[in-house]
């Protein structure tokens, strides 16, 4: 792996160094983890990076990597910088033949998401798309019971993601992810429909199987002087004709990663939280709400692929850095029986991909239009 971005201090990059770490399948070779000279060089000592391989900007690294031998070369590289900042270096490694993983949303508009999704289509090289919550093992439980037809036809989503981060006015109070975050020429044309919206409408659409093709949004500017949405609601239409609603803001004071999901079909419902993430809840129209919990000895109860995805034995809790992990293990799975010419398990090819990155960036686009619109329904155009 190389990575551009993710120097110290940067959350996320760290994160994504522990995740790809947690089942030695993935080494760091490489990376231009700041666009400052002096902490890219300070950042790549403090991970033992190879001095020659410690890289002042993606595009040196990206063309010197190239011209090693193929087994000394990185075989793929993750992208973990700000919004703005992911189009050109996914860009060029997939013109040089390297897959890539990339921080959600994927680009800073939807022309240039397209754009990557036809070069991958044209290299056949892989993207991963980092939509942390799919990897969780009861999201995934969740997605094969809708799937197999467990709760019956689905008729009504709730999803909500409400964090209280950014109650105040902290991109103005030394916050740096607040900063960018909320800067429209970062970030892009959605604050907090863009950043955790995304994660909602990708969940809602993952666990059932099914696509969204209409909205009602109402964004909203509650902290007074900030330039992009801190808060929405959304109603949501769907490709089999069920409902939704989606809400995402960040200044729900005294919320952290709130993140919570229900589908509904014609004989029962699934419900999950991101706080509680081994639980998965199935209420049932005429019995007693069932309890399933991950790692948990219920033979073929769970699905193959809650199975793949569990690491501990049941009663020890599995959160967000596994989850991240799993997404990482399966790319890997995936990639190296690419290079071996061999076939990976089933479940592994189960991680979101450039396509849900498209998808990813249309809902910003059509949430943002939406709700500048005075038609109480908009179309979801991709």
């Amino acid at each position: 792996m190389g990575m551009v971005g993710g120097g110290k201090d940067a959350f996320i990059g760290a994160i994504h160094r522990l995740a790809a770490n947690m089942d030695g399948l993935i080494e760091l070779v490489c990376g231009a983890l700041s666009i400052n000279p002096e902490i890219a060089e300070e950042s790549g000592k403090m991970l033992f990076l190879s001095p020659d391989r410690i890289y002042k900007t993606y595009q040196e690294m990206i063309e010197k990597e190239s011209q090693l031998p193929a087994d000394q070369r990185m075989d793929f590289l993750t992208i973990v910088t700000p919004n703005f900042a992911h189009f050109a270096p996914a860009m060029m490694a997939l013109e040089h033949g390297f897959n890539v993983v990339i921080e959600k949303p994927i680009t800073f508009s939807l022309d240039e998401a397209k754009q990557l999704q036809a070069k991958v289509k044209e290299t056949g090289l892989l993207l991963l798309l980092t939509h942390t919550y799919s990897g969780y093992p009861m999201v995934k439980q969740a997605r094969r019971m809708v799937k197999d037809g467990v709760i019956g036809k689905v008729r009504k989503i709730y999803v909500e993601y409400p964090q209280g981060w950014l109650s105040r006015l902290s991109e103005r109070e030394g916050n740096a992810q607040a900063a960018w975050r909320t800067d429209p020429g970062k970030s892009g044309k959605s604050g907090s429909m863009g950043d955790i919206g995304t994660h909602a409408a990708h969940l809602a659409e993952y666990v059932s199987g099914l696509k969204i093709t209409r909205m009602c949004a109402d964004l909203n500017i509650v902290v007074e002087g900030r330039m992009l949405d801190d808060d929405g609601n959304v109603l949501l239409r769907f490709d089999n004709g069920a409902n939704g609603v989606l809400m995402a803001s960040q200044v729900a004071a005294g919320e952290e990663n709130a993140l919570k999901i229900r589908v509904y079909g014609e004989t029962g419902g699934l419900e999950w939280r991101q706080e509680e993430p081994n639980t998965l809840l199935v209420k049932w129209l005429d019995q007693p709400t069932q309890i399933l919990r991950a790692g948990a000895g219920y033979g073929d109860r769970l699905s193959s692929y809650s199975i793949h995805n569990t690491r501990t034995p049941g009663g020890h809790p599995e959160g967000f850095l596994e989850a991240f992990a799993n997404l990482y293990r399966n790319f890997a799975l995936t990639l190296s029986a690419r290079i071996d010419g061999t076939t990976p398990p089933e479940e592994a090819l189960d991680f979101p991909s450039v396509d849900d990155g498209v998808r990813g960036m249309a809902f910003i686009d059509n949430v943002v239009r939406s709700s500048q619109s005075n038609e109480k329904w908009t179309e979801y155009e991709i």
